[in-house]
């Protein structure tokens, strides 16, 4: 970095040292820290302006410039994080105690669109669980667990909490969901009909309070072994990394809403505490409505050309 009077370099190369040897930090982590705070040290520098003067007019700038590069948020966010981390330091030892560390606000960052996944997929996933060469038994139990989440929407969490109580299954099904919430899902006559065959099945406990899943080894299933079938039924399948049984749950909500189901309801069947975290479903829709609008429209592809 070069020498600028108005920029003590031994506050910056003391913070250096202090993350090498005080806080571990990896050679990675220390060559991504120092990049990140020299940035701003040179901003600073070619602005005029010391380091514990810069106003909002200097940070904006900054982001600007940042923004300009077409830095994801989530590496800004990063960047400012390290440029904190340095002013931190800096006031331990006595220097920048005016600095305004709260021009230097993060964007905002949105949260991940939730993964579905399409029906073609989900309905080879249910027809693959046959090919795993599992007692009839365990066959029936992964296949109703699996129906029932893409087919109602529950959290895996809901549907392995079911007791025999639950079943048989009828037309709508009373859930207790997160907070002590209850609601009230509907259940198609297909979900009914996997339960159903999981029951003539089942070497389970038939009290009403004993699980309706039990596991291999008796007892309540365990959600980590209902992943771990989605994660063998993806690399038999090819799907993506993302196919999980969570994203069962978003492929309900999705292929409800791109069948003409309105948001209000789809948020209740799924337990949403806010209509905004339901709306993030539009989104996906409105990608894969995109995706096909760009695969398979004549315009688009002449556009491509």
């Amino acid at each position: 970095m070069t020498s600028n009077p108005m920029i003590d370099n031994s506050v910056y190369d003391a913070w250096l040292v202090w993350l090498e040897h005080e806080r571990r930090a990896s050679p990675k982590t220390l060559e991504s820290y120092a990049r990140d705070v020299r940035s701003w040290l040179e901003f600073l520098e070619e602005s005029a302006c010391p380091p514990d003067r810069f106003g909002r007019s200097e940070s904006r700038r900054f982001l600007a410039q940042l923004a300009d590069k077409n830095m994801a948020p989530t590496s800004i966010a990063r960047i400012l994080s390290s440029i904190r981390n340095y002013y931190r330091f800096a006031n331990r030892q006595g220097h920048y105690a005016e600095a305004p560390l709260t021009h230097l606000a993060a964007p905002k960052i949105s949260p991940p669109l939730p993964k579905s996944l399409d029906a073609v997929d989900v309905k080879a996933m249910l027809a693959a669980i046959k090919t795993l060469n599992q007692p009839a038994w365990i066959e029936a139990r992964d296949t109703a667990i699996l129906t029932l989440i893409y087919g109602t929407g529950l959290r895996i969490s809901e549907a392995l909490a079911l007791t025999r109580n639950d079943a048989p299954l009828g037309d709508w099904l009373r859930i207790h969901g997160k907070g002590g919430k209850s609601r009230d899902v509907p259940v198609l006559p297909i979900v009914r009909e996997a339960i159903n065959q999981w029951l003539a099945v089942s070497p389970g406990d038939a009290n009403a309070d004993a699980p309706l899943f039990i596991a291999n080894r008796g007892g309540a299933h365990h959600a980590r072994a209902v992943q771990r079938l989605v994660e063998k039924l993806r690399l038999e399948l090819g799907l993506e990394h993302h196919a999980t049984p969570h994203a069962l749950r978003h492929a309900f909500a999705s292929h409800m809403l791109a069948g003409g189901g309105d948001l209000r309801a789809i948020q209740s069947l799924l337990g949403h505490a806010s209509l905004t975290t339901t709306q993030r479903y539009t989104h996906i829709d409105e990608a894969h409505l995109t995706a096909i609008h760009r695969d398979t429209h004549p315009r688009a592809k002449k556009n491509k050309s």
